[in-house]
Order: structure tokens, then C-alpha cells, then sequence
């Protein structure tokens, strides 16, 4: 009988679920379910306004996801509920979640409907910034070895500083929640009906490490006394490896979703890092790049360097037996959106429609044609600010060089060539510290929808590009994980490479840089690195002088 396996996704905007053959790999069936509350970066449900640079989840939405495209996926394909041996999970991450200890999300109880601090924290909320500084201030004073492995500095987008804010600005509602969840792990909670923690959200998004744990009870107790027992009385100790069995599907939500009571669910994962299997990736030296609403770069090697500005090493953190390098760009999708939801006139909009395409292709058509250079533009990537390398959510976004000529298609270029510059710096750093990369895969339905961005990447880095071979990395990798939870005597696999090896897919499609276009990146690269220092490191901090202000005369806290 043949076996089946089932991936489901919780991206930014949307949840899906993906339906796979385990011996084939063929993608049988696939669902998308947007959820209901979207982003909450303006207000609540109930409409209280929101700070500036917050960016919230109703967990609600998750659960409606599951009950909507897990029997979506099984009624398209015709599969049966007994044929599907295993389901995996992922999510972005840090989006975490304020939970009792029965696993009620504070913003389910009536009390705390009102409180944004005890709605989930997506991974893009950068109100925690101000804490993400002082705690990278106190690691540094005290010399905390763990530091170096987070590239020096701490992100607002992960627990530590997310879990501080709740605790400074709503303690009441710190000591309300018995936990803090990473949504990765809540959802397989719901599942089974036990609750783990995956070691690659905690390693790369709660400071926890394989060997020495977490960060000492001293150094929590020295950022704020009330601290001092966070890991105990709101993280957790035992943490669950990748591809490990989590438990069973319940009997309840076997009832919600369709599948068989006791199907194998794998222990949670983190959207970027399951793309990896997915490429067929099982060694070092091959960058991966999942471009979406933002992209994340993950890396293999067979040894732990300290890379400054890098998101994370963990050991393990990706895939067992090697070191798993994360870094990062925490707006490139979004920035796009944000150019055409803002910077494009009627008309545009209008002959596209005519021309029946979409906004981004009738953009692509009208500036493919240009010259890198051609337009006089160069931009700074940072509309979100920036992740890696200089690890700052106060940075904000530039463009230069515009003139009374100068077109929408035109910076909507410049945006793209921007942030495949970002990348480039990534790249770069990464080989300036020991860590080679010799291969560039893509994935993401912008590497599959845009060979013009596809193009700019190749030859911006100047390295050939491969595109992964399924437009739902994130999906078809946690339908691995699936298959593996289940165990080969089930019809998985007893171990991810094998999953790998097996079923891992990359597209025919190459992208080769181009010699001449490359030769005048090279040269517009030199003038973002500039730029990238000069706004980036200190030497004219404008951009938060600028931002500052803007908090002061809207009235909002900085």
C-alpha cells in the first residue's frame, strides 16, 4: 500500500498543508487558507491601536488553517486517512505565544482580549528592540561566551527580548502566562496533546545551546531580578531534536481534521531550516535562500565558527551531525509589495489589467530590458530594518539617485537589485570568516514566478543560481519530517538524509551570472557596501535620529 505524508506550513499571511507520495515524491495535493486577522500591526480586533513596530498574530487563525486545508488536501487527493503515515509542521519563527499551562494563548480568555501582549508576537515585531540592545549591552559587559555564536548581537525578533518587553511593559500579564511558546511548538501541542520544544527554535531564536544549555540564571537575574528564573518558570529544559516523533494525532483533532487518531506528528520546525532537506541539501558549502516576505540564508558545515552579524550556529539546529548557520534580510518580498501597495500610479494598474498580467509581471516586462546601472539608482534594503549583518530593526530603508526622469519599473529595480546586494554582503561575510560557499540554491515562489530577480541574483553574486524543485519548500520539507516521525517500518524514513537523498528536488532551471553584468554590480556593490556602512555602522545614524523623531511627534514611546 502506498504511503503518504502531509507538510503543513504557517507562513506570514497564510497557512498551507501539502500532500506528498513517500515513495515518489510527487505532490498530490496542496491548500492554502489566508488567515482571517492577517498581521495585526495597526490595531486589535476589538480596535485599540497599536505601537509603531508591532506586528501581532491571533493564534486562532492557526487552528482554523488546520481544520481547513488538512481536509482539503485529503479530499482533493483521494487519499485515504489510513494511507497517511505521518504529518510535519513549521512556522516562522520567533512568533511567540503568551500560554497558561494547559495551553489556553492568553488573548483566548475574555480578560485579556484588550491586552496586545497577550496576542502572539510574530517574528517581524521589532517593539522589543529597545531590550533586544540592553540585552546584547549586558552580554557583552559580562562576557558571555554564547554571544558570539548569535554573531554578537541579539535580535528583537526572538524570545529573550520579546519575553522581557511583556515582562516591563504588562507584568501582569508576564505572570498570567505559565509559558511562552514559540507557535512551532503550540501547534503540535494542539495535535497531540503534548507539549515539546524543537531544539531549532531554541537554538536559534532562545539562546539555548546542546551543550551548556541556556544563558546562566546570573545573567537573567542581572538584566531584571524578576528574571532570574525565566528558563524554569516560562521556557522549559527538555528539548525535542529535529525529526523526532512528537506523539499521535488526538482523537479530537482526528475528528477536526480527518486524519486517523495516533498518525505520527514530528516535533516542530521553523519554515527556513525545513526548506533545507527539501533542496536535497545534506552537506556544507551550499547556501540556501528562501525568498519570501523576507528570505532567510541557511547554511551546513562540519565545524562551529563565529561569524559576526550571522542569526545563529547550532549544532544540530538543521540537520543532525553539522552546524546549522542561519543569517538573514527582514524585508524583501514585503518591500515589494510595499513599493506597489504605495509608489505606482493608476495608470499602471490599469494597463496591466489590459495586457492581463500581474502588477509584477507588467513591471518585470517594462524594465528587464535595462542595463544594471542604467537607471542611476542604488538602494538600501532596509524598509524593516536589518537582520544580518548589523542586526538593527532602527534602521530604515534608502533609495539614491533619482531624478525628474526617473520611472516606477525603474525603482522597482533598484528595490530587487537591492536586496539581492543584501544577500551578496551575506555571502560574503560568511567566506571572509572560514565558511565557503560555492553553491546558491533558491526557493520561494519568487524564484519560481521572476526569472528577471532570479537573473539580478546571479549576477549580483556572480555564482550560477539553482532553483528548488517544489514551490512549497517550507511544506514538502516538514512532509519529510512527517515520513521520518513515522519510521521506516511505517513506510517513512528512519532518518531525514535519507529523506533527503530520496526525495529532495532541484529544478532544471539555471541561472548563470552574466560576465558583463556582473562587472558593473561589482562596482554598484562597492557603492552599497559604502553606503551600508556609512548609514549601518555608526557613522551617521540619520535614519534613527529620523525615526526617533517621528515617535516623538506622533505621541508613541521610542
Amino acid at each position: 500500500m502506498a504511503s503518504y505524508s502531509i507538510g503543513i506550513d504557517f507562513g506570514t499571511l497564510s497557512g498551507r498543508a501539502l500532500l506528498i507520495d513517500v515513495e515518489t515524491g510527487e505532490e498530490l495535493a496542496s491548500s492554502v487558507y489566508e488567515y482571517p486577522h492577517g498581521v495585526m500591526d495597526r490595531e486589535l480586533p476589538c480596535g485599540k491601536k497599536l505601537p509603531q513596530d508591532w506586528a501581532l498574530q491571533h493564534p486562532q487563525d492557526y487552528l482554523d488553517v488546520l481544520f481547513h486545508v488538512v481536509p482539503a488536501v485529503l479530499k482533493e487527493s483521494g487519499v485515504s486517512p489510513e494511507s497517511v503515515i505521518g504529518v510535519g509542521t513549521d512556522f516562522t519563527a520567533c512568533t511567540l505565544l503568551p500560554v497558561k499551562s494547559d495551553g489556553t494563548p492568553l488573548c483566548f480568555l475574555k480578560e485579556y482580549q484588550e491586552e496586545p501582549h497577550a496576542y502572539g508576537k510574530l517574528w517581524k515585531h521589532h517593539g522589543a528592540q529597545g531590550q533586544a540592545h540592553r540585552l546584547t549591552a549586558a552580554a557583552k559587559v559580562r562576557g558571555e561566551r554564547w554571544l558570539s555564536n548569535y554573531g554578537g548581537k541579539i535580535s528583537s525578533e526572538w524570545a529573550l527580548p520579546k519575553i522581557w518587553q511583556v515582562l516591563e511593559e504588562a507584568p501582569q500579564l508576564y505572570e498570567a502566562a505559565d509559558q511562552f511558546l514559540e507557535a512551532a511548538d503550540w501547534i503540535v501541542w494542539q495535535l497531540t496533546g503534548k507539549k515539546t520544544r524543537n531544539a531549532c527554535s531554541a537554538g536559534y531564536k532562545a539562546l539555548w545551546n546542546k551543550e551548556t544549555g541556556y544563558p546562566s540564571r546570573e545573567f537573567f537575574a542581572g538584566l531584571d531580578p524578576r528574571l532570574a528564573h525565566v528558563v524554569e518558570e516560562k521556557l522549559g529544559t527538555e528539548i525535542a531534536p529535529l525529526g523526532q516523533r512528537a506523539g499521535g494525532i488526538t482523537p479530537e483533532m482526528a475528528k477536526l481534521t480527518g486524519l486517523k487518531a495516533g498518525t505520527a506528528v514530528a516535533v516542530g520546525n521553523v519554515d527556513a531550516h525545513v526548506c533545507v532537506p527539501a533542496a536535497g541539501i545534506d552537506g556544507p558549502a551550499k547556501m540556501l535562500a528562501i525568498l519570501g516576505t523576507s528570505t532567510c540564508h541557511m547554511m551546513l558545515a562540519s565545524d562551529e565558527k563565529q561569524v559576526p552579524g550571522m542569526c545563529g550556529v547550532v549544532e544540530d539546529g538543521i540537520l543532525p551531525g553539522y552546524f546549522g548557520y542561519e543569517a538573514g534580510q527582514s524585508c524583501v518580498g514585503d518591500l515589494f509589495a510595499w513599493f506597489i501597495e504605495n509608489c505606482l500610479p493608476p495608470s499602471y494598474f490599469e494597463e496591466a489589467k489590459q495586457a492581463n498580467q500581474t502588477i509584477h509581471a507588467y513591471l518585470r516586462e517594462k524594465v528587464q530590458g535595462q542595463k544594471p546601472g542604467e537607471s542611476g539608482l542604488l538602494a538600501l534594503d532596509w524598509w524593516n530594518g536589518n537582520r544580518s549583518i548589523l542586526v538593527d530593526a532602527d534602521l530604515t530603508g534608502m533609495l539614491l539617485g533619482m531624478t525628474l526622469q526617473t520611472k516606477p519599473e525603474e525603482i522597482y529595480r533598484a528595490l530587487i537589485e537591492a536586496t539581492a546586494y543584501g544577500t551578496r554582503v551575506l555571502v560574503e561575510n560568511y567566506r571572509e570568516h572560514g565558511l565557503p560557499v560555492k553553491e546558491f540554491f533558491a526557493s520561494g515562489g519568487i524564484s519560481w514566478k521572476d526569472p528577471m530577480t532570479m537573473q539580478i541574483y546571479a549576477d549580483v553574486l556572480n555564482m550560477p543560481v539553482k532553483i528548488v524543485g517544489t514551490l512549497q519548500g517550507p511544506a514538502y520539507g516538514s512532509a519529510l519530517f512527517g515520513a521520518v516521525a513515522a519510521g521506516r517500518e511505517k513506510g517513512g524514513f528512519d532518518h531525514i538524509f535519507s529523506a533527503a537523498r530520496k526525495l529532495g528536488k532541484v529544478k532544471d532551471t539555471l541561472y548563470r551570472p552574466i560576465p558583463e553584468n556582473a562587472a558593473v554590480y561589482d562596482v554598484l556593490y562597492r557603492d552599497y557596501c559604502l553606503l551600508h556602512d556609512y548609514f549601518g555602522r555608526g557613522p551617521n545614524d540619520v535614519m534613527k535620529r529620523l525615526k526617533a523623531l517621528r515617535q516623538q511627534q506622533l505621541g508613541r514611546p521610542s
